[in-house]
């Protein structure tokens, strides 16, 4: 059986000033969410970053390469109906951060984690009243309500769109005080992404680069960068 595929319809997408921000159009007709919702963004610089993806379309539509486009869909079919199950999930990285988790040898390993994991942390807790600590090995324990709880609240006054773009950050990083310091501009997204990658940089560095894994990596470094301009975005005007 062959494979349904959309095929590009329009000559041109357009933005319009509507009520409660930013749409697109295409040759005049209002682009809709997958769930059939007005696909309404916050900002001019969203909309025209969706309008720029739809006009890239040659003559199949390619999702793959319209992240703007999707993650506006997810704020508003997904995370506008679900906002505060999508936010606790969240904000529960908070008690597993990726940064609290060290290994236990060789020393070289220990010493690049605190290195570059320690200043993160000691950002969150000067920064965010977030006081984190870091433990040896990969079994879980927990940290305190108090340094929880500031980070729950950060994570709880996030808009349906950036708590969108957040979700990718802490998903794809597996780290929420990470996701934090790239959208409180604390850290370059790229440095960021480097933090994130170390146990895995370090394994290459003894064992080498796999092929597909470094494929896998450089999508997922590419969505974490989208994310993070995804999330500025909703604040920003042109």
């Amino acid at each position: 059986m062959s494979v349904w595929t959309a095929k590009r319809f329009w000559n041109h997408a357009d933005t319009i000033k509507v009520d409660g921000g930013y749409s697109v159009e295409l040759d005049g007709r209002s682009v809709k969410t997958p769930a059939k919702a007005p696909l309404v963004v916050p900002t001019h610089t969203l909309a025209q970053a969706i309008a720029n993806e739809w006009d890239a379309q040659v003559e199949i539509i390619d999702p793959a390469m319209m992240p703007v486009t999707r993650t506006a869909n997810s704020a508003i079919d997904k995370v506008a109906v679900q906002f505060k199950d999508v936010a606790e999930m969240l904000a529960a990285y908070g008690d597993s951060d990726l940064l609290c988790y060290r290994a236990t040898s060789p020393a070289e390993l220990v010493q690049r984690q605190a290195d570059q994991w320690d200043p993160v942390l000691d950002w969150a807790k000067q920064a965010l009243s977030a006081h984190l600590v870091p433990v040896a090995g990969v079994m879980h324990q927990p940290q305190s309500a108090s340094a929880l709880v500031p980070l729950k609240d950060r994570v709880h006054r996030l808009t349906n769109f950036e708590l969108a773009a957040f979700h990718d950050l802490v998903a794809i990083s597996g780290s929420l005080v990470l996701a934090l310091a790239v959208v409180d501009e604390y850290l370059p997204v790229e440095h960021a992404w480097k933090i994130a990658r170390l146990d895995e940089a370090w394994q290459e560095e003894q064992w080498g680069s796999d092929e597909e894994a470094s494929a896998l990596s450089e999508k997922k470094r590419a969505d974490f960068v989208n994310a993070a301009w995804f999330f500025r975005a909703c604040r920003r005007e042109t």
